[in-house]
């Protein structure tokens, strides 16, 4: 597949996902109670449940660069201890 179709695939699989989220926000519009570090307050269920997802997404892509910078160090430290090959 040549740069421009992988373009464009990338293109219509985010705007598939793009109307798959406007549907999901359009269909969970229900006000939920949601309590936050103190903060309490209504907000629509769907952008509720949007923004836990993010925040998950994000924690675990911040602890896979933590091991992925460990793994890293790991690595030079290994190289600089091991003789070089003949």
């Amino acid at each position: 597949m040549s740069r421009a179709g992988a373009t464009w695939t990338a293109v219509i699989a985010g705007l598939v996902v793009f109307i798959l989220l406007v549907v999901f926000f359009i269909q969970n519009q229900d006000m939920a109670q949601v309590h936050f570090l103190g903060l309490v307050g209504p907000v629509p269920l769907g952008i509720a449940l949007f923004i836990a997802a993010v925040a998950g997404g994000v924690l675990v892509a911040i602890a896979g660069a933590v091991r992925i910078f460990q793994l890293r160090a790991a690595a030079r430290r290994a190289r600089r201890t091991t003789p070089p090959r003949r």
